[in-house]
């Protein structure tokens, strides 16, 4: 018989682990002295006490221990354990390696002096948008800017005119095709047969997006974008369109604007 303190030195577990063994029922010493209180165990515990050990540093439970022993599992059960353990494991590794791809994607952000520690992935809903469509030479500000500007001012003079109510902000699409389709819109539960005034019904569906504030002026933009195609790139995720700005305060000073960018992506 050992003393409990012999029995921990020989089984690489502290005292108090054992007491604790002992008090969920996993591990029983042999014989309490009655008088005293003090635990003994035999050597052939020992045995049970390094199949908790192992099972323990496999990652299972004190719970999962417990019942795999009350079990008696043979080894086709432990092999099946095992397994969805594995499974686990490296399901583990994967969410802890995309967390550990966007900390050194922050990171370069960080160093290149843009926002990308901003990145947030949401779910956008399906949205029912109205608007007019251009197109521009590329994304550079020299082509965008003179061409959105004029697209959304020409947007607030039909909106008025139209069986159209606005239902949120202003919000700029971009796609990428012979030449950059640019379409100002708003989202409207509106009914596609009325009278739209020469507006176009957008519908877009439901969607996952890389998004990111940009605080300042609007041909400013250009590196906010760059960050969230860095965020894409370090994530593993393919961009998707259309991408969007929604514009969620304007005030009279650029310098003061609050954007929402919003990059739609599919994964692999």
């Amino acid at each position: 018989m050992f003393a409990i303190g012999e029995f921990a030195r020989h089984g690489r577990v502290s005292v108090r682990m054992l007491r604790h063994y002992d008090a969920i029922g996993l591990l029983r010493p042999a014989y309490v002295d009655p008088a005293t209180g003090y635990r003994s165990y035999t050597a052939a515990q020992l045995a049970d006490l390094n199949r908790i050990v192992a099972l323990k540093d496999l990652g299972f439970s004190l719970d999962q221990v417990d019942k795999m022993i009350a079990d008696n599992l043979g080894p086709t059960e432990l092999r099946a354990m095992l397994t969805m353990r594995r499974a686990q494991l490296e399901t583990g590794l994967a969410e802890s390696y995309a967390r550990l791809a966007q900390v050194e994607s922050r990171l370069r952000g960080l160093e290149a002096d843009v926002p990308a520690n901003d990145i947030v992935v949401k779910e956008l809903p399906a949205v029912r948008l109205v608007g007019l469509t251009t197109t521009a030479a590329s994304f550079t500000p020299d082509d965008i800017t003179p061409v959105v500007h004029p697209l959304c001012a020409e947007l607030g003079r039909r909106l008025p005119h139209a069986d159209v109510h606005p239902a949120g902000r202003l919000t700029c699409l971009y796609e990428q095709q012979t030449d950059i389709v640019v379409r100002a819109t708003v989202p409207a539960a509106v009914d596609a047969e009325g009278n739209l005034n020469g507006l176009d019904v957008i519908d877009l569906p439901a969607t996952q997006a890389a998004t990111l504030v940009h605080r300042g002026p609007i041909d400013q933009v250009l590196p906010s974008w760059q960050a969230l195609a860095r965020w894409l790139e370090d994530n593993g995720r393919r961009a998707a369109e259309p991408a969007r700005e929604l514009y969620l305060d304007t005030p009279e000073n650029p310098q003061d604007w609050v954007t929402e960018l919003q990059q739609p992506f599919t994964t692999g």
